[in-house]
């Protein structure tokens, strides 16, 4: 627990600041509505055997993941791009400005190396493929979302660091410096420069990388750029905080999605992918973007299961983003067809 790549609990200035916040009560930040760790009925040596002993079906796949790779160091200046790295990790370049999101390219979901490893051929990109990168955003500081070693290896191409709440402390333990990082709160805005915006808003989740548990805030994002509204969920359970931001800041061009890593069990952290489809009708979403799945194991499901599983739960009501990792996503076209690339692969 000493190694660097636990990070640092908040302290000092930054840990007063934490306990003004309205979302920090009785020494841990809370969800807006009561959230349990199990849904009722579960119980925790249950889940911890089904974990370590029982064996559920196509977990991980035999097949290798289909990818491509674009040149993120190369693109176009005036092109609106999404580039998905797997699971919850994407780039995006609009009107000029380059976004990354949640990197992992570490090649593993765990703080203990070998512990849980990316599915073949998901791990096509490193750190020295991205570009400068004008705004780092982190949603939470889980090992899935927050990858030490990548956070190390893109130190001098990061501008800025935008995060939760205690979340630098992370940043600024390993070296990044306090100028860079913007930390938030719920419901606040940071104005960037050439017209962009970007809005936090809650999200129904956890966080903590060591025994403490919710010292740091997990938070979601509303992009607002000079042509398009993207909302960047995080991870998140299904709740109220949909609809209240669609009623906010709705219409939104792109819904960007955890739905992957769920079970009933643990359905007020992670949504069930006929809760993606509502909270993606709440927001108002024009399209939408399921993520977290399809790199890691962190559930009981079949690894393609979340994709096949809200695409037939969809019935066409909104298009749906599913692109193979790498491949480009035009932000400007709402028309651009995706392939059901899951289909096919064991």
């Amino acid at each position: 627990m000493r190694q660097e790549k636990f990070g640092q609990a908040p302290s000092g200035k930054r840990l007063e600041l934490i306990r003004q916040s309205p979302n920090y009560r009785d020494g841990n930040f809370q969800n807006v509505h009561f959230t349990p760790t199990l849904t009722e009925g579960y119980r925790m040596t249950g889940v911890m055997f089904d974990f370590l002993f029982t064996k559920f079906p196509r977990q991980k796949p035999v097949d290798t993941i289909p990818s491509v790779k674009t040149d993120l160091l190369h693109l176009p200046a005036d092109s609106n791009i999404l580039v998905w790295f797997g699971h919850s990790s994407y780039f995006m370049q609009i009107d000029g400005k380059r976004f990354l999101v949640d990197p992992v390219f570490s090649g593993n979901a765990s703080p203990i190396p070998g512990t849980n490893k990316s599915f073949k051929g998901t791990d096509i990109y490193t750190p020295a493929d991205m570009p400068p990168i004008d705004y780092l955003l982190m949603t939470h500081d889980h090992y899935d979302h927050l990858d030490y070693e990548t956070i190390i290896a893109l130190k001098d191409k990061v501008k800025t660091v935008i995060c939760g709440l205690g979340v630098g402390e992370h940043f600024e333990y390993w070296g990044y410096p306090s100028e860079k990082i913007i930390e938030k709160d719920w419901n606040e805005s940071i104005a960037l420069d050439d017209g962009f915006t970007i809005y936090t808003a809650p999200a129904r989740h956890f966080s903590g990388r060591g025994f403490t548990r919710n010292n740091t805030l997990w938070l979601s994002f509303i992009l607002q750029t000079p042509t398009l509204k993207i909302y960047m969920g995080g991870d998140s359970g299904y709740d109220t905080h949909f609809a209240e931001i669609g009623k906010k800041y709705g219409p939104f061009d792109l819904a960007i999605l955890d739905n992957g890593q769920y079970n009933v069990a643990w359905q007020a952290i992670h949504a069930l992918p006929e809760e993606v489809l509502k909270a993606a009708a709440d927001l108002k979403a024009k399209r939408l973007f399921p993520v977290h799945s399809s790199k890691f194991k962190l559930a009981q499901h079949p690894w393609d299961e979340p994709l096949k599983k809200i695409t037939e739960l969809n019935k066409g009501n909104i298009p749906l983003v599913t692109p193979i990792i790498g491949q480009s996503v035009y932000l400007d076209d709402n028309a651009q067809v995706f392939t059901e690339w899951w289909k096919g692969i064991d």
